[in-house]
């Protein structure tokens, strides 16, 4: 394989079968796919051999191409970020319909890319955005996706960074907090495991640590007919709503049985809004 990206960097350029060949020996399940891919994002007959490389050490397709798909658009991911999963479409699509027609005001936590944001302004006419991330990378790439939509990224744990003005505004609370437990991001894929941040991944103990920090303090942040939704595991989800039970907040569960996931949507005591009411029962 070595031969083959050194005979590229003298610009003799790598065909699309040599490209798969390489993908498929690296263990790439959907090589014919990610070859066309790589094939249209290079420039240069070197700078495809370097995307090949990249891909065959194992980072993920999205950081080499930086970017992803996620709810119909392409959203920049750059190394050493959270790569939108497909899964989390789910959670926008359950935001977005919590959403006032116009003017809503939604905060997407642990924002990682800001995929999750920018797909919510685009649900609603004049979203006012703030999103939030303790991870220096994910902010300055959040920046990136969310500054053309007029969003605003604060680096920082959770709610310390956001400004004060915002308590008691938000609509639509958005968390996809990490929620793998400690001694299972061992189980994790190596592109994950070795290329996307820790702090994105790990949930601590039993996966809900972060969760219930995010859960402790939504209250004070929801607008009396704010909702919070919280993305986890269909294991998870019972503990979940437990913890927002215990913090003041009525919780339903929708569930998404093709891409095995659960969200958690609490509303404050009272609150009539949409979706305040039906859905799935939650357990415990």
């Amino acid at each position: 394989m070595a031969d083959l990206f050194t005979s590229a960097d003298s610009q003799s350029a790598l065909s699309s079968t040599e490209v798969v060949a390489a993908l498929r020996a690296a263990g790439c399940v959907f090589a014919e796919d990610e070859a066309d891919l790589l094939l249209a994002a290079a420039a240069s007959p070197t700078e495809l051999a370097t995307l090949t490389e990249r891909r065959c050490a194992g980072l993920p397709l999205e950081q080499v191409l930086g970017w992803a798909e996620f709810c119909g658009t392409r959203v920049v991911v750059e190394p050493g970020v959270f790569v939108p999963r497909r899964r989390t479409e789910f959670l926008v699509q359950q935001a977005a319909a919590l959403l006032p027609r116009t003017g809503g005001v939604v905060l997407d936590l642990c924002c990682g890319s800001g995929a999750v944001g920018a797909a919510l302004t685009r649900a609603a006419r004049g979203v006012e955005l703030h999103a939030a991330d303790v991870d220096p990378a994910a902010v300055a790439c959040a920046r990136r996706n969310l500054a053309p939509l007029s969003g605003h990224v604060h680096h920082g744990d959770l709610y310390r960074p956001l400004p004060p003005t915002l308590r008691g505004r938000v609509h639509v609370l958005v968390a996809n907090a990490p929620y793998v437990p400690t001694d299972a991001l061992g189980l994790l894929p190596p592109e994950a495991r070795d290329h996307e941040p820790r702090v994105a991944l790990d949930g601590g103990t039993d996966g809900l640590a972060v969760q219930r920090r995010v859960v402790a303090q939504a209250a004070r942040w929801l607008a009396p007919t704010g909702h919070l939704l919280i993305e986890t595991s269909v294991a998870q989800a019972p503990d979940t709503a437990r913890t927002y039970r215990r913090h003041g907040l009525t919780p339903r569960l929708v569930t998404s049985d093709d891409l095995h996931v659960t969200v958690v949507i609490g509303t404050p005591p009272g609150s009539d809004g949409p979706g305040a009411k039906g859905g799935v029962t939650p357990g415990g």
